[in-house]
């Protein structure tokens, strides 16, 4: 089976998905992750690098093998693929902290089944060449990576005073617990969703006020 691979790449194969098409604050994927391990810096940093590697490894090599894989068993390929990626990367994580690799407990084995990897595979690796295969799961990577971190860091700060481990605030300050509990991850992520939703309205609010202004010019 031959697909037709579009080789054309742009600023927008890697800008996409860290603005329009952003795994989390737009595509609302791989929820899991997002409120489970988002309770400090440390833990959301170390799961977006994760699963960005996963992202560019499993991408990379779904897009190589595209012709070669039959168009039947391509889901079930994705899967062993990724998890192949994923059996390496949590190997690492256990070698070189065992301490995160506790604290990120299953959620590593569970990149497996993000939704988000599997859906790069089949929408763009497999339709695609590697080398725009990879700056597309850049992007996305790095849009996840930044989601992960713009709830890390709000709620490790309110939960606890401290980024990356560093105390913030003075001895005075009570830590609202709430936010490092699994019901802070919703209030976070619904807070950030808020912003960029009103950053989208205005954006194309000021895209239309400026199309009226030319037609009318």
């Amino acid at each position: 089976m031959s697909i037709k691979a579009n080789n054309e790449i742009t600023l927008d194969t890697f800008t996409s998905g860290v603005w329009k098409e952003n795994p989390v604050f737009v595509m609302l994927l791989g929820m899991c992750p997002v409120l489970a391990v988002t309770n400090s810096v440390i833990n959301a940093l170390a799961m977006g690098l994760a699963t960005t590697f996963v992202l560019l490894a499993s991408g990379l090599l779904v897009s190589l093998l595209r012709n070669h894989i039959p168009k039947q068993v391509r889901i079930a390929t994705y899967i062993v693929i990724i998890a192949t990626f994923v059996t390496i990367v949590d190997y690492v994580i256990q070698a070189i902290s065992l301490e995160l690799y506790n604290q990120l407990g299953a959620f590593i084995q569970l990149i497996v089944a993000n939704c988000m990897i599997l859906g790069r595979a089949e929408v763009y690796a497999f339709r695609n060449g590697p080398v725009k295969s990879l700056i597309n799961g850049l992007g996305q990577g790095a849009g996840f990576t930044i989601a992960l971190l713009c709830l890390g860091s709000v709620r490790e700060l309110l939960g606890a005073g401290t980024l990356l481990g560093v105390q913030i605030f003075g001895n005075g300050f009570e830590p609202w617990v709430v936010m490092i509990l699994p019901p802070g991850g919703f209030f976070v992520l619904g807070a950030w969703l808020l912003l960029f939703n009103w950053l989208k309205e205005r954006r194309e609010q000021k895209q239309l006020d400026n199309a009226a202004v030319e037609s009318g010019s």
